[in-house]
């Protein structure tokens, strides 16, 4: 349905579209003095690229001693649509391509492995503060030249450069897609992801190995290139119903779809999504310095009371009952009572989001909750799968 050409298509009207690079650190000589770019008091200059030009602008920019600040999309009207905030235009600035009002149909991997999508990384934000442990990156790819539409919920592939050790291209990795269906521009332009570099010990030799794709993610530069596939997944996608009980269950980068629930729930203006229900995350971090996105997230819990309740099972830094660590399986076993009662009501979800541990000790909790009603877990677990109540992606 999706072949080559209409990747080709997309990406040459792609070419024609422009960019602004804000830029800061460059050296001042002849060549700088000819240029009349808009300089703030920092020291910042605003240049305007064609695409098909960014790749030589920023060599040029390098050369000059400047550094890339940020690459925001310039619309039709000449605006820099990144920096004016959705809400606080009259009317939207884009029209939202994906109709609310009707069914939407899922879209699957409309770039494949062989033919993958180009895009152009436009934000990469570590998330991880003072004090915390590893590095985790917030980073937003440009995708407007191609045709590459994805749900809450779902994921994207992304194919390291280079080859592994046998000579063969490296091949895909899935990331869990941190945005809402509109993109973090509300302009259906952006997808965005959170990425945890991978780092471990090797059991034989004791090196240190970072992990290709993640690393290749976290260390990517504002304006390089980015080969992306999919979308895939229908697993952990939103239910359309406004009045539902969402409980979420995340461990680090597993807050990735989350993010894009909550956005979609109470950050955008849909006009035909208004939640209304209950939305429950649970958020599992090692450090306070670990969680991601707090600010916004704690924004959410104080605007939206009576909607939005948010927890953090803080390993290293809380106590469970029994004096051990603080885990998302603790905080499930803490309020065990509530949390089964909520999913005997027909219109609760429960998704789970991360490390792979935390799914045996949750279901042993619910076995106990569904004993003490005479209840048998295993029965009712594969009625809520049934019903596409029970959304499970770990690792």
């Amino acid at each position: 349905m999706y072949g080559a050409s209409a990747g080709s298509t997309a990406n040459s009207q792609a070419a024609s579209r422009m960019f602004v690079y804000e830029v800061a650190g460059l050296r001042q000589n002849e060549q700088t003095d000819q240029q009349s770019y808009p300089v703030r008091q920092s020291g910042s200059v605003f240049i305007t690229v064609p695409y098909r030009r960014m790749n030589e602008e920023m060599r040029r920019i390098t050369r000059l001693g400047g550094k890339i600040l940020s690459i925001k999309p310039l619309n039709t009207n000449g605006e820099v649509t990144g920096y004016v905030p959705a809400q606080t235009s009259p009317e939207p600035s884009k029209p939202m391509t994906q109709t609310e009002h009707k069914p939407v149909q899922i879209p699957v991997n409309i770039y494949k492995p062989k033919n993958p999508y180009i895009g152009k990384c436009i934000e990469n934000t570590e998330l991880v503060r003072e004090g915390g442990v590893g590095t985790v990156r917030h980073l937003t790819f440009d995708i407007s030249g191609g045709d590459l539409r994805y749900l809450e919920g779902q994921s994207i592939g992304i194919i390291p450069p280079g080859t592994d050790e046998k000579g063969k291209p490296h091949k895909l990795r899935l990331y869990s897609i941190a945005s809402t269906r509109h993109g973090d521009h509300v302009d259906d332009k952006t997808v965005s992801l959170c990425v945890r570099q991978l780092e471990y010990q090797h059991p034989e030799t004791g090196e240190t190995v970072y992990g290709v794709c993640s690393t290749h993610l976290c260390n990517l530069e504002v304006g390089a290139d980015v080969a992306i596939t999919g979308p895939v997944g229908k697993e952990m996608l939103l239910p359309d119903d406004e009045n539902a009980t969402i409980i979420m269950l995340a461990t680090g980068t597993g807050i990735a779809p989350f993010r894009a629930f909550l956005w979609r729930m109470f950050k955008e203006n849909n006009p035909e999504y208004k939640f209304k229900g209950l939305a429950w995350l649970i958020f599992g971090i090692p450090y306070s310095a670990n969680i991601l996105y707090q600010q916004e997230l704690e924004q959410l819990a104080a605007e939206f009371p009576e909607n939005f309740r948010l927890t953090y099972a803080i390993s290293r830094e809380q106590q469970n009952a029994e004096g051990g660590k603080m885990y998302v399986q603790s905080r499930v076993s803490e309020y065990a009572d509530e949390i089964f009662e909520m999913l005997r009501r027909p219109n609760t979800h429960l998704y789970m989001c991360g490390l792979k541990g935390m799914e045996p000790p949750i279901s042993q909790t619910f076995t106990d909750e569904a004993g003490k009603r005479d209840m048998n877990w295993d029965e009712f677990r594969k009625q809520l799968k049934k019903e596409e109540r029970w959304h499970v992606e770990v690792y």
